[in-house]
């Protein structure tokens, strides 16, 4: 198992889904954790599964509210290393999806989708980047397989997801010299909050059907599960992946090797 001990990361969209599987993760490996997310009741219970999973109670750091806010990106920085002294890995999960097309999108849903997806993240890396130096540290970015594959009917959040893999490998490159390294997981469909809040509209039965149908577009034939993709996040956030930089790593169970279905 990757190793995490006595280190101090940052976890963005950490009150659910795969924010908060990751916190899970990174608590039972033994780091301290600075948990960011909008639902205050949601991120509590993130930290009690945390205490539960082995991390104490006093080496958790929680902050409440927008990632796009930029005084709450000052604050979990700084707040991080007057805790902590430290930033070894900044995991830039926090998300939004919107349905729509080029025809149907709307512009202030759009703007939503890349000052959350994309803008936030490169913003609070750019925080973080001094202190990672000291540290030779890690960021993880999360991605989607719709970052490298085309899937019609959601634009803004396809487009964002190819934004954030260009820059991983961008930031990749500038950083290497300071020997951060930089990384992408590109998870394929799991059944997460994003996922309902993405569609609405449907009822709870209308999203089990498509979840249901969206297995076959997986060669494995199942949905992923949150802990396998959190399992890769600790894996490209600790020293096994070493000398691995700039990569998107797909946890998709096949699908980026399939033809559009």
């Amino acid at each position: 198992m990757p190793d995490l001990k006595g280190k101090v990361a940052i976890i963005t969209g950490a009150s659910s889904g795969i924010g908060q599987g990751t916190a899970v993760e990174f608590a039972q490996l033994g780091a301290h954790l600075a948990l960011t997310g909008r639902n205050k009741e949601n991120l509590q219970a993130t930290a009690k599964a945390c205490v539960e999973a082995g991390t104490p109670e006093d080496k958790i750091l929680l902050i409440t509210g927008d990632i796009c806010d930029g005084e709450l990106q000052k604050n979990l920085v700084e707040q991080t290393v007057q805790k902590f002294g430290r930033i070894d890995v900044l995991v830039n999960n926090a998300g939004s999806a919107h349905v729509a097309t080029i025809e149907t999108t709307d512009m202030t849903e759009y703007d939503k989708v890349m000052n959350v997806n994309v803008r936030s993240v490169v913003a609070l890396t750019q925080l973080c980047v001094p202190h990672l130096t000291v540290t030779k540290g890690t960021v993880v970015n999360v991605s989607s397989i719709v970052g490298t594959r085309a899937f019609p009917g959601s634009l803004a959040y396809n487009m964002s997801k190819a934004a954030v893999d260009q820059f991983t490998r961008c930031v990749a490159l500038e950083l290497a010299p300071k020997q951060i390294r930089v990384n992408s997981v590109n998870p394929g469909v799991f059944p997460t909050a994003l996922h309902k809040r993405a569609n609405p509209g449907m009822t709870d039965q209308e999203n089990a059907q498509l979840l249901d149908h969206l297995k076959s577009v997986h060669a494995l034939g199942r949905n992923g599960e949150v802990s396998e993709v959190a399992r890769t996040i600790a894996f490209l956030a600790s020293a096994d992946s070493s000398f691995i930089t700039g990569v998107q790593v797909p946890v998709d169970g096949g699908w980026h090797l399939k033809c559009p279905s």
